[in-house]
């Protein structure tokens, strides 16, 4: 609960209470106050005390609380009940209906200055906003989260700090999604902070922008630190979330099998909560490994399985950047044409703001389609574009293999010199991967 009003809108609403009840001052302030005290209360003269309240609480038939702040007793824990059920509209896929009871939650909070409350209905609409690939504003909702929490320690504030560092990461902004990550696990572990639920929260949503900027030790230190927060951790939708980014790292690493395994663990954990957009992302995940290993086949129904569970839910970003990996798997398979419709529908939802690194991956896929094609002028600006986008998101690891592309591309058609500078701009990327764009790695939790 908050503090309580001022002096005079507790007794305005003393006033109010006592009229509607028929009461005259005397008899609320019999036996222990006067008419005179219960005047001069009223008039807002007077601060009363936690004793004075209970007694015209009591006498007026009403909660403490709802006295000293007026909101009605059973209020927050209405909302909290009412949260709750919002997240878990949110976690079965229905952002819309999740975003309509989030507003009106949002709504009420703010109307009874529940400051705790309000962040978190603002939360809940970040995450829907995410969901639905409206970064920006994913990105101010979580600002306003923050703001709202600002008196609260660091651990109640990671969660609108990592949902900001998720929205610039969507959006192609890796360095200062990375930025945001890492200062909050500094500042946590150097606080001595060492929360479980948020240091959880944190090194896994850093995997992500880590493997796309090539910083792959970096990824497996966090993926490791990770794994030995889990068994820590009292939410399973977090520990899923953990075992899904974990893979990523693993898959770098070659282990293929363990990738799997920690794909099919989240799995297990999110169909048992019913998150549809996390289980369909986990679908998308090993989907992508069954690719990496040549298992097209299993690939394909796998990121179908993703597609259609996204679409349903109109998840829109997020069923962009599987069509990407599909059309991949797709164009693996001899089926290029159809590849390469899906490529171009999906480009039209995505940008340099809005899923970067998922747009050149696009152009990357068209210009190799487009050269198979014997069609060099087309290959070449798709990869340009593709260039474009990954520079500007900073991701390294892809950058250095579009430059090989784009070199390639231009020897075989003659210029020689051309060629030789983008080969040189791959190999400035590829120098010590994650140093040229990452300080020194964070503190670290005692494991």
């Amino acid at each position: 609960m908050g503090e309580r009003d001022e002096p005079g809108t507790i007794g305005r609403r003393v006033q109010q209470l006592r009229v509607e009840r028929g009461l005259t001052q005397k008899q609320l302030a019999e036996p222990v106050y006067t008419p005179a005290y219960i005047s001069t209360l009223e008039a807002g003269r007077v601060r009363p005390s936690d004793e004075a309240l209970r007694h015209l609480a009591d006498r007026l038939g009403v909660a403490f609380d709802e006295l000293a702040t007026g909101r009605p007793a059973r209020l927050v824990t209405e909302l909290h009940l009412r949260l709750t059920g919002a997240q878990r509209t949110l976690a079965v896929g229905e952002a819309e209906a999740a975003v309509e009871q989030y507003t009106g939650l949002l709504a009420e909070a703010e109307a009874h200055g529940l400051p705790e409350e309000q962040a978190a209905a603002l939360l809940g609409l970040g995450e829907c906003a995410l969901e639905t690939g409206e970064l920006v504003e994913g990105r101010q909702y979580f600002e306003r989260a923050e703001a709202r929490l600002a008196e609260a320690p660091l651990p109640a504030r990671v969660p609108a700090l990592r949902g900001r560092a998720v929205a610039h990461y969507l959006a192609g902004e890796l360095r200062y999604a990375v930025y945001l990550l890492e200062s909050t696990i500094d500042e946590l572990n150097r606080g001595g902070l060492h929360d479980p639920d948020a240091l959880l929260l944190l090194y896994a949503s850093a995997i992500g922008p880590y493997m796309d900027m090539g910083a792959h030790a970096r990824a497996a230190q966090a993926a490791e630190v990770a794994l030995a927060l889990a068994p820590q951790s009292g939410d399973p939708a977090l520990v899923a979330r953990m075992h899904r980014s974990v893979a990523r790292t693993l898959l770098a690493e070659g282990r293929l099998a363990e990738a799997d395994a920690s794909l099919a663990k989240a799995a297990e954990l999110y169909r048992g909560l019913q998150l549809r957009t996390e289980l369909a992302n986990c679908h998308w995940m090993r989907g992508y490994v069954y690719a990496q290993n040549g298992r097209l086949e299993s690939a394909e129904r796998e990121l179908r399985e993703a597609l259609e569970m996204l679409s349903a839910k109109r998840a829109s970003l997020y069923s962009s950047q599987v069509t990407v990996e599909l059309a991949d798997v797709l164009h693996r398979r001899g089926s290029s044409q159809e590849a390469a419709d899906l490529l171009r529908d999906v480009l039209g939802g995505l940008s340099p703001e809005r899923g970067a690194v998922h747009a050149a991956a696009a152009h990357r896929l068209l210009g190799i389609i487009a050269e198979d094609a014997r069609r060099t002028e087309q290959a070449e600006e798709h990869y340009v574009r593709a260039m474009s986008l990954l520079e500007r998101a900073g991701a390294a690891g892809d950058l250095a293999d579009l430059c090989r592309l784009l070199g390639d591309l231009l020897r075989r058609t003659g210029r020689v010199e051309a060629a030789l500078d983008a080969y040189r701009t791959g190999l400035g990327h590829r120098t010590a991967p994650g140093t040229t764009t990452l300080g020194p790695a964070p503190a670290q939790p005692p494991l």
